[in-house]
């Protein structure tokens, strides 16, 4: 994609009714004005769900069109790539559908105490080099703590076996209650609904013989 085009869908995403940005500046000056809100956003109770680093926001979309019963709101720093998902929401029609542009070190600014019932993680970047930086390590899991229902669930999906087993590392390390463990999702025959969304990557990666692992666990309460 060109520079222009990526200014022009950068531009447009502004002007979307379900896309949100605060900046790390005015977030010091002011709370964001859907934080402990989303339902009155949204328009009902139901659950809220995030994808953390969402990309095109293919999976946050592929779950609100699979689950019209919950609210997704999908996260990413990249607003050009986010375009995608917001045009084919809107699109779509899907009114269960969000999106926040912001850097995860500050989620926790956008979000209230249990206003989030599950977290999803897709292909993140493994950051070979910055463990701290990964988004299952603690310092995350210490953000997600502040607006992660007690019996909520955290969703891991990844082609990277370092990140893969540095995050079971934290799950055994602290304890952490483990629903799914995957080292090989495609590799099995339980029917799990996770199997049903691929991102654009995820197909290359499966084509190119690339293992796809899956965790899904608890984050237990301080």
């Amino acid at each position: 994609m060109g520079k222009k085009n990526k200014l022009e869908r950068f531009a447009e995403c502004k002007t979307f009714p379900n896309m949100f940005e605060y900046s790390f500046d005015r977030l010091s000056k002011e709370e964001f004005l859907l934080k402990g809100k989303w339902r009155e956003f949204f328009g009902n109770d139901n659950p809220i769900i995030l994808e953390l680093g969402c990309g095109k926001g293919e999976y946050t979309v592929g779950l609100a069109k699979a689950h019209p019963e919950n609210n997704y709101i999908g996260v990413d720093i990249k607003g050009a790539r986010m375009w995608v998902g917001l045009k084919q929401s809107l699109e779509q029609g899907l009114d269960n559908v969000a999106f926040v542009r912001t850097r995860i070190e500050l989620i926790e600014n956008f979000f209230d105490k249990d206003e989030i019932s599950e977290i999803w993680i897709t292909f993140p970047d493994p950051q070979i080099v910055k463990a701290r930086k990964r988004l299952t390590g603690m310092p995350y899991i210490n953000r997600y703590r502040t607006f992660l229902k007690k019996d909520g669930y955290i969703n891991l999906k990844t082609d990277s076996e370092l990140f893969y087993e540095f995050t079971l590392d934290v799950i055994r390390e602290n304890n952490f209650p483990l629903v799914y463990n995957y080292d090989d999702l495609y590799a099995n025959d339980d029917d799990l609904e996770v199997k049903s969304i691929r991102t654009y990557y995820e197909g290359i990666w499966l084509n190119q013989g690339l293992t796809i692992k899956y965790l899904k666990y608890q984050i237990n309460q301080q």
